[in-house]
């Protein structure tokens, strides 16, 4: 839920706030996935298509796209919905870099990710020309 300290004097949830959100989401499903502890090692762009406001519920959805060798590219979204209503809204999306690493602090392999439906397909082949143009 936002609350008012996520906010600016406006109401309107805080962008960094939102990036924060997203990111532990986003380290969640890396985590989950490799069974490691895993960091940031980037954020492609965040885009911002709607403000939410204070009161507003906030649900992140984080879903590995690609695995690489020791990285993995995690696809986030974050809706918006008043309490009153089923409607949801999309207020942001963005794609996460994570590494995993061992006990010493070093890069780590991780396991690969297999596409099981078409749009997994498109999610996966995606990352690898996202990956290729950094």
């Amino acid at each position: 839920m936002v609350c008012p300290n996520d906010t600016n004097p406006m109401g309107i949830l805080q962008g960094g706030r939102l990036v924060q959100w997203m990111d532990i989401a986003a380290a969640v499903c890396a985590q989950t996935h490799a069974g490691k502890i895993c960091v940031t090692a980037s954020i492609d762009t965040v885009s911002f298509k709607r403000p939410a406001y204070v009161g507003e519920i906030v649900t992140i959805e984080a879903k590995i796209t690609r695995a690489f060798n020791t990285s993995m590219e995690i696809m986030v979204s974050a809706w918006s919905k008043s309490v009153s209503s089923t409607k949801k809204h999309l207020i942001s999306e963005s794609y996460f870099t994570f590494v995993a690493i061992d006990e010493a602090g070093e890069v780590t392999p991780v396991n690969a990710v297999k596409p099981l439906t078409p749009a997994d397909r498109k999610h996966y082949d995606e990352a690898w020309k996202r990956k290729k143009r950094k």
